[in-house]
């Protein structure tokens, strides 16, 4: 248990680093600022987006528009968009993504992996991650996360289909 533990906190520990380092590579030498990497998540793992259960919205488009990040800019609908439930090797996982003046404003996860005690160790660590990569770029199209590739694929492939409920284009 205790082997564990170390072995959970350098794989944390070596997270953040590889974040920060990639943040950094990252930085806008003009402005300062960083930003985000887009890269498609790599498939093979778990059930691909589309499959599952169908992604289902209950968000209305009684959207305003201002400007060109506004609902009728990118045809998003605002409201809560469930993502497919997604099969991995480890459990089910399933988002919802909140969609607010067309901006991505949350992402909720539903059902995240269960099988064994180390999925949820991952989890905890993995999904506080991939939500502030996805609100930072706006899209599903992050990288996954080192360590947690099962949780990063299923996470990522629920909320592009909850993305594309919402009519979503990040």
């Amino acid at each position: 248990m205790r082997a564990r533990s170390a072995i959970l906190a350098g794989l944390a520990s070596a997270a953040v680093l590889l974040i920060g380092w990639h943040a950094g590579n990252q930085a806008d030498s003009t402005t300062g600022t960083a930003t985000a990497k887009a890269a498609k998540p790599p498939s093979g793992a778990g059930t691909p987006a589309g499959t599952g259960a169908p992604p289902s919205g209950t968000g209305s488009a009684a959207g305003t528009s201002s400007g060109l990040a506004g609902p009728a800019a990118t045809g998003a609908k605002d409201g809560t968009f469930d993502g497919s439930q997604i099969q991995t090797r480890y459990g089910t996982v399933q988002v919802q993504a909140v969609i607010s003046g067309g901006k991505i404003a949350d992402v909720v996860p539903l059902q995240l992996t269960d099988v064994g005690s180390l999925s949820g160790e991952i989890d905890q660590q993995a999904v506080p991650m991939l939500k502030s990569e996805v609100l930072s770029s706006q899209s599903a199209n992050v990288d996954t996360v080192g360590g947690a590739t099962y949780t990063s694929q299923g996470y990522l492939n629920s909320l592009q289909a909850a993305l594309d409920a919402a009519n979503f284009k990040g």
